[in-house]
């Protein structure tokens, strides 16, 4: 079953399209483009499966195509990466007309996304996410980006799509591992707003995991609208209530995770399922959430077959990459915590033995 869910914006909406074959339907892209020209984004283990499939129903529609294909890996999204959409795109004389289309998981989103806000100060972009990760949370709301040596996503730029196509087929090539991955963001989106879904994925975990269509079709549309209603609310993470910011439930720790191992070792979801478990670790050390409650968080990560426990790094460690990370303010750390089961906040009072002794408790 196909549905439609739309980003709704102060300037302008966009809509997020999640159905079976929608590869093949060069008719619900074409009215996203300025002009029949476009640049289609993707990396080599995505676009053996996927490019020449949806590049031909662009081709046949009259769009004039520029194909580039990049490495696959989030150790590649960097300004080297950057750097070579860049140089095809002037090498086929791409205009600002030209639309960007990313085709591929998070990491061909982000670095796509963020050549397109600024190849000749922005030219229209579209998403088409092809992992659950990407379907669920990283297509949605306009964050694009590249890593630097010493944080993840610390360059970047809104810039929202014109569409957001999700074809749920592209999950019947995804490895396991991969769908577990996506599964992360899901938990996360539950805890952080959204209690009966959280119940509803406790029930349905494993049919999730068997790839079943219909049980995976309701997670990305529940997740995507609870994500979509956030960003029309909070577009550029400015509330300092917590809006948008909530969404990043166990990044600060888990970004710490994939910045300390070097970029690769962990998959994006896996370091956010250890650090929400952080978070609630923290949470419950902060008198908001009782023991049975961290222990079903763990319990739900760990049917979702993703870690619970964080890198051995040291809390030193730890500490000095958070201090880094975006959700610092003048100079103080802001956590996302969970004052309940499907109610996270902005906490900025979190005594640092806590923190160590949260990180400690939950790593290594």
């Amino acid at each position: 079953m196909n549905m439609t869910l739309n980003v709704s914006l102060a300037e302008r909406t966009y809509p997020i399209l999640i159905g079976g074959a929608l590869l093949d339907r060069s008719e619900l892209i074409l009215p996203h483009l300025a002009v029949k020209r476009a640049a289609i984004v993707s990396n080599e283990t995505v676009a053996p499966l996927y490019l020449e499939r949806l590049a031909a129903g662009l081709a046949n529609s009259g769009v004039q195509l520029t194909r580039i294909v990049l490495p696959d890996g989030e150790q590649f999204k960097n300004w080297e990466t950057l750097n070579r959409i860049y140089d095809a795109l002037l090498e086929a004389r791409c205009d600002r007309g030209t639309a960007i289309i990313a085709l591929g998981g998070g990491v061909v989103g982000d670095i796509a996304g963020f050549a397109a806000a600024t190849y000749q100060r922005g030219v229209p972009f579209v998403q088409v996410p092809t992992t659950l990760l990407s379907q669920v949370d990283s297509s949605v709301g306009g964050k694009t980006g590249i890593n630097h040596p010493r944080g993840k996503n610390m360059i970047g730029a809104f810039w929202q799509p014109r569409l957001v196509l999700a074809d749920t087929d592209t999950l019947k090539t995804l490895p396991a591992r991969e769908l577990s991955a996506g599964l992360a963001e899901i938990v996360k989106i539950a805890l952080v707003r959204d209690l009966p879904f959280l119940e509803w994925l406790e029930e349905n975990m494993d049919k999730l995991l068997a790839g079943d269509a219909a049980a995976l079709a309701h997670a990305i549309g529940r997740s995507c609208r609870n994500k979509a209603e956030v960003v029309a609310a909070d577009e550029q993470e400015t509330d300092p209530a917590g809006g948008r910011a909530l969404l990043n439930l166990g990044h600060t720790f888990g970004h710490a995770i994939e910045t300390g191992l070097g970029y690769g070792q962990w998959l994006h979801g896996e370091a956010v399922a250890a650090g929400t478990v952080m978070a609630a670790e923290l949470s419950h050390r902060l008198g908001w959430l009782a023991e049975v409650d961290v222990a079903r968080v763990r319990r739900l990560f760990v049917r979702a077959r993703l870690p619970v426990r964080g890198a051995a790094l040291g809390a030193a460690r730890y500490l000095d990459l958070m201090g880094h990370d975006k959700k610092v303010v003048a100079g103080r750390l802001r956590l996302v915590l969970l004052r309940q089961l499907g109610h996270a906040v902005t906490w900025a009072d979190a005594p640092q033995t806590e923190i160590i002794a949260a990180i400690e408790a939950c790593s290594g």
